[in-house]
């Protein structure tokens, strides 16, 4: 798998996992919880460095 994100990326995307995670533990809720779902799928994403979606629509913010 090789990485398709610059640093830039991963971290507005470790920035943004984190205020969605918060979010949807102070408020809950669905939206809030779907929310918090999208925030993990941020920090995984930013902590290897490959966005699958970007993979699937030829996208690249950095790597090789």
């Amino acid at each position: 798998m090789q990485k398709n994100m610059a640093n830039w990326d991963r971290i507005g995307r470790v920035v943004l996992g984190i205020i969605l995670i918060f979010l949807a533990i102070k408020h809950g809720g669905l939206i809030f919880d779907l929310l918090g779902i999208v925030g993990l799928v941020f920090l995984v994403t930013a902590a290897i460095g490959f966005c699958p979606l970007y993979s699937i629509l030829g996208f690249k913010t950095g790597g090789d």
